[in-house]
Formats: structure tokens, sequence, C-alpha cells
């Protein structure tokens, strides 16, 4: 079996900061792309940042120069450190890996993570 699981949301005051985590486990061939996606109450989900296996990153506009997504391959883990936290943060944040086993391509979501921000 395979799973991800997320750590490190919270409640934070406007500009402070947070660290999420998500770590892949189990009969692992190799992990791939991985990334982080947060859904806010009454929103769509939207991509926050990924990264790839060789650690080219991508990020929303809306997050660029507060937040550094980064990952440790012999862990399977990822990372997202959020700086500067505005209110409009405030989401259920969500890991997203592509993982390949033995059986194939899995795309794998963790259980999510509330973050809240407040003013």
């Amino acid at each position: 079996q395979v799973q991800v699981v997320e750590s490190g949301g919270g409640l934070v005051q406007a500009g402070g900061s947070l660290r999420l985590s998500c770590a892949a486990s189990g009969r692992l061939i190799t992990v791939n792309g991985m990334g982080w996606y947060r859904q806010a109450p009454g929103k769509q989900r939207e991509l926050v940042a990924d990264i790839t296996s060789g650690g080219t990153t991508n990020y929303a506009d809306s997050v660029k120069g507060r937040f550094t997504i980064s990952r440790d391959n012999a862990k399977h883990t990822v990372y997202l450190q959020m700086n500067s936290l505005k209110p409009e943060d405030t989401a259920v944040y969500y890991c997203n890996v592509e993982a390949f086993t033995l059986g194939g391509r899995l795309e794998l979501w963790g259980q999510g993570t509330l973050v809240t921000v407040s003013s």
C-alpha cells in the first residue's frame, strides 16, 4: 500500500510562517512530480507550487516570493515553507504526488491540512 501523509498546518497571524510536510511511503519504485494545491471555502482547488524530481519549481503568481517548495528525494518528502502569510492564504492544503510502483503509475493525494491565517 502506498500513501502520503501531510503535517504542519495550523493557525497563524498574518505575516507569520508555517512549514508543511508531505511524505510518501510504501512499495515505491520512484517518485516524480510532487506538489501542493489548496482549496479555500467556496473556491476551486488550485495549484500552489510543484517541483520535479530534478528540482525544477513552479509557483502560482499569488505565492511567488513568499512560498518555497523543496523536496528530499531520499525520503520521498516534499516541503512547503510559507512566509509572509496573508488571510487570503487560508485554505486546506493538499499534497499531490506522482509515484511509480510495480503496478504502474499512481497519482496520490494527501488528506489535506488546514492553514488558517488571521488578520
